[in-house]
């Protein structure tokens, strides 16, 4: 075997650039938070996080991130194992147009919720028609939750996708073989093998949905999710120590989940190894 190991001065030099991303991109903005967060003091901490309307904010982002990351997954998979294992005239394209809300920003996608659910939206048109009344729900949790599902899946579905074109067909035959029915082959074989796949993507999906910006700010007029706080405490109240520990409360619960994942999966590869 070819031996690649790299003498001290270019293993150094090769490091030096992921060194740099980790100092400019994570280690300054995190001790600039936390030192800004300081400013209030212990007493500052226990304040926010003894908040009502803090606590209940950061419920509202974790309730929803859950509702979404579950949503997205059961999705996913199904569309996820249809397409790693059927080909068939569209398919590309099919996968093209699932994967396209990767290309927009959240406010587009909040705006195309509003397009669809908003006052003058397509389900408000549709209900006056039909019911005499509008029903829109745009602008409330139903609507944040369509538009974090929206571009959720994306992220999702590939990752999926990916691992289900790895799967070992000849388990599932010999399973088949064996008499098992087509639902006890997707619980006995096809869900533990896609188990570190499907922590990752839930891990992600989370992660995202609970730091979702663009499209919360679209549509969350009368929601209190934690990013509209922070972005209130920052913008509209000035108030920085607040806006600096929101920041380091919301970006420790994400840590927190991919840590999860990552521990998880581990531990998936460990068992089944």
């Amino acid at each position: 075997m070819q031996d690649l190991t790299f003498p001290n001065a270019l293993r150094r030099t090769m490091l030096a650039p992921a060194a740099a991303i980790f100092v400019a991109f994570w280690l300054l903005p995190m001790v600039t938070l936390a030192r800004l967060s300081a400013a209030g003091g212990v007493r500052g901490y226990f304040t926010i996080l003894g908040s009502a309307r803090y606590l209940d904010s950061l419920l509202v982002t974790l309730a929803l991130a859950a509702c979404v990351t579950i949503a997205a997954l059961i999705l996913s998979l199904v569309a996820g194992l249809f397409l790693a294992r059927n080909d068939f005239p569209g398919r590309d394209m099919l996968i093209a147009m699932l994967t396209l809300p990767l290309a927009f920003p959240g406010v587009v996608v909040g705006f195309m919720v509003i397009m669809l659910a908003g006052r003058q939206g397509l389900t408000a048109t549709l209900t006056d028609a039909l019911f005499g009344h509008r029903i829109v729900f745009a602008y409330s949790l139903a609507g944040l939750f369509l538009g974090y599902l929206y571009f959720s899946i994306p992220r999702v579905i590939l990752t999926l996708m990916a691992a289900a074109e790895e799967l070992d067909p000849s388990l599932e035959e010999a399973a088949r073989a064996l008499g098992a029915t087509p639902w006890q082959i997707l619980r006995d074989v096809v869900l533990p093998a896609l188990t570190p796949a499907l922590t990752a993507a839930a891990a992600l999906c989370f992660a995202t949905a609970v730091g979702a910006f663009g499209t919360a700010f679209t549509l969350a007029t009368d929601i209190d999710v934690l990013p509209m706080e922070i972005y209130t405490a920052f913008t509209l109240n000035a108030d920085v120590p607040t806006a600096a520990t929101l920041s380091l409360i919301l970006g420790g619960v994400t840590w927190l989940v991919l840590l999860w994942s990552d521990s998880l999966g581990n531990a998936t590869v460990a068992t089944g190894g």
